[in-house]
This record gives structure tokens, C-alpha cells and sequence, in this order.
């Protein structure tokens, strides 16, 4: 399995940038502002995998109060309206949607898994034959927020 770097971060900035004109922000009053904060802490996390002709993770990751302000953004309702099964709808149909339009730029003969959501700090969510290969870290309303994307490291085969 090759390491090169399909995706790049200025392709995955620009999808997160459509998902957030789109669903979170379209009035443009509240971007998502970049800082490269890659240790940022997290509370909840929404991951789809990509398995076939390549291998691995994208992961949406930020804080409850940013989880909950996108739901109730997506949902078009009020955030103390949110529950959490509207959370965890929206947090694993934002890792859908990005996740989607990154397998369209990997090579033919990928499939994308049904998004996993877990509302849980990341020390709950690791991915050990994984290693990141590019992400967004930034922050929404003074949230943390992340997006990043995982690579399948190739296990060898003992002899």
C-alpha cells in the first residue's frame, strides 16, 4: 500500500469548506477559523472508513458545545432543542458527507462504511494501525473543531 498522500490538506479544507456553507454557516457569519492545533481536546467524535483500493479513517472531532451547535445548525432548530440522538444523527452525517466526497478523489474500488459516532472524550476513539495523514484543526465559536483523515498502515505477514 502506497503512503502517498491522495488527499491532500488544501482538498480536504476545500470539502469542510463547502459542508460548512452548506449545513453550519451560510450566512458566513461564524467560519470555521483554521489554527493547526493538532492537540486540541475533543468530547465527541463521528468516523466513516474507507476500505477496498485504499485504506482508512476520516474522523470529525470536536467539543460537545460545537457538536451541539452544528446539529441544531443542520437541523434548523434551536441548540437547547438538541437531543442526543439528533446528535449523534448529525455528527455521523457530517463525517458521511465529508467522507463521500473524499472517496471520490481516491482511486476506483473504494467503499465507504456507515459513519460510527462516539460521544465520548478522544482517548475513546484511536485508530492503532492508523496514522494520520493530514487535518484541519481549527475553531468555531471558540469550539474546538477537527477534521482529519487516517491511513491503514500495511501489516506485513510474518514469515
Amino acid at each position: 500500500m502506497s503512503r502517498e498522500n491522495l488527499v491532500g490538506e488544501g482538498d480536504l479544507a476545500e470539502m469542510v469548506e463547502q459542508v460548512w456553507v452548506s449545513y453550519l454557516d451560510p450566512e458566513g457569519i461564524s467560519p470555521l477559523v483554521l489554527n493547526g492545533d493538532a492537540s486540541q481536546v475533543s468530547e465527541v467524535h463521528s468516523t466513516v472508513s474507507i476500505t477496498g483500493t485504499w485504506h482508512g479513517h476520516l474522523v470529525y472531532a470536536s467539543s460537545r458545545k460545537a457538536a451541539e451547535k452544528a446539529a441544531a445548525a443542520f437541523l434548523a432548530m434551536e441548540p437547547e432543542e438538541v437531543s442526543q440522538d439528533d446528535l449523534s444523527d448529525v455528527l455521523g452525517e457530517l463525517a458521511n458527507i465529508v467522507g463521500g466526497n473524499v472517496k471520490a478523489m481516491l482511486p476506483a474500488g473504494c467503499y465507504l462504511s456507515l459513519p460510527t459516532v462516539v460521544l465520548a472524550p478522544d482517548t475513546a476513539s484511536y485508530y492503532p494501525a492508523a496514522e494520520r495523514i493530514t487535518g484541519l484543526y481549527g475553531v468555531w465559536d471558540g469550539e474546538p473543531v477537527s477534521i482529519s483523515m487516517w491511513q491503514s498502515v500495511k501489516q506485513e505477514a510474518s514469515a
